[in-house]
């Protein structure tokens, strides 16, 4: 059933209009997979981080000429650096709408989209088909396609054609990565093809994925679905794993053409396996399998690849409404390079904010409580909110704070 299984996948995603390139990264992780591959990397197959390069001694020297080869994905001045999106296929339209405010370089495209690959049944791995939402077949192959889909969009060609050679890739919820010059001049000084970002883990990154030595002594990233049950007790010990990924990254293009160019477009990821129902708001629904990677990842691809010891102001992400709160008040500032970093008055900690899920999970719902703005939090260690509640913007919050 492989063979007939991979085969039809294939025809599937051909039939959409999915890149060539895509295809094949495909069928490479299709096979893997049918060879029992599980996409685990256990603790007995990697050594602990003990020390990276840190970002406080690096150079202060300035390369002007790196830095009008740098393509970021958040807005900055005084270079011509474009803002460039990787979108899937249900953000792009809203997207490029917000960015039509904004005075970017046009030299190249403003995005490219990700590409989607079809879930395959977790009994015999043929494509699943599910007619009464047929886009459930879908799904988007993680983030690690960042790579695969720069090719199979044309953007990687155009971005070399217009002489951009540094890539500066973080996810858009992440408010505090913006181009350092110091980092990127560090990179082009020593030639440095691959570089993540990490940041010392506490008790609350215990669960996000960590750097590790291969046994050749290169590097490697594990994600808490990489790992077997047995070891997630030493997954997460921020002790012995000390460095988490920020997934902020640096790539230098002209490395990831050649890498590309001698792999035939699969970089041959660490992959992840990742179960579901086809329908995931229906647990009677088929059993499916997602194979995904990580775009970190691409650290145990490209020899010479460095990790790189950030400040967790470098690290804003927003993914909650408990996030967006705290990001609003005023426990965060503004700089003046669109960086939003804490207040120093927090002394590097931010408020731990907990709205109740029942009445501010969706955006919309958690506007009409905020309806003048967030309240003053800087002076708030944790904000804990049960039930159904309006607050006006000048509440002011201080110490460990409950409304119920």
């Amino acid at each position: 059933m492989t063979d007939e299984g991979l085969n039809s996948a294939l025809e599937k995603m051909r039939a959409d209009g999915v890149g060539e390139a895509a295809v094949r990264s495909f069928a490479h992780y299709y096979e893997r997979l049918s060879r029992g591959d599980r996409g685990i990397l256990g603790e007995d197959e990697i050594e602990p981080v003990e020390q990276v390069t840190a970002l406080e001694d690096l150079p202060d020297t300035i390369d002007k000429t790196a830095l009008d080869q740098a393509v970021v994905v958040k807005l900055e001045t005084g270079a011509r650096l474009p803002l460039v999106l990787m979108n899937s296929f249900l953000t792009q339209a809203d997207s490029l709408k917000a960015l039509e405010q904004y005075d970017l370089p046009t030299d190249v495209p403003a995005d490219f989209v990700q590409n989607k690959v079809p879930k395959l049944r977790a009994d015999g791995l043929a494509p699943v088909d599910w007619p009464d939402a047929p886009d459930l077949e879908w799904a988007p192959p993680g983030h690690g396609d960042l790579y695969v889909a720069l090719v199979t969009s044309g953007m990687l060609d155009k971005l070399l054609d217009a002489g951009y050679r540094y890539a500066f890739v973080s996810n858009a919820d992440n408010l505090g990565a913006v181009l350092d010059p110091r980092i990127l001049s560090w990179i082009a000084a020593e030639e440095i093809p691959f570089v993540m970002e990490v940041a010392q883990r506490t008790a609350a990154d215990r669960k996000g994925g960590h750097i590790a030595h291969r046994p050749d002594g290169g590097l490697v990233l594990r994600e808490i679905a990489q790992t077997p049950d047995e070891d997630l007790e030493s997954f997460q010990d921020i002790d012995r794993h000390q460095f988490f990924n920020t997934n902020t990254l640096w790539v230098d293009l002209h490395a990831l053409r050649d890498a590309l160019a001698a792999s035939e477009g699969v970089l041959s990821l660490p992959m992840i396996v990742n179960r579901k129902n086809v329908d995931p708001t229906n647990p009677d629904s088929p059993a499916v399998i997602q194979l995904e990677t990580a775009m970190g990842a691409a650290i145990d691809v490209f020899a010479g690849a460095r990790a790189l010891l950030v400040p967790k102001e470098r690290f804003a992400p927003v993914k909650t409404t408990n996030d967006l709160l705290a990001l609003r008040s005023d426990a965060y500032e503004l700089r003046d390079n669109g960086q939003v970093v804490l207040a120093e008055q927090r002394h590097h900690q931010p408020p731990v904010v907990e709205l109740d899920p029942n009445y501010y999970k969706l955006v919309d719902d958690f506007e009409a409580r905020f309806p003048d703005g967030p309240p003053s939090l800087i002076g708030c260690d944790r904000f804990v909110v049960r039930g159904d509640h309006v607050f006006s913007a000048d509440s002011v919050f201080t110490g460990s704070t409950t409304v119920q």
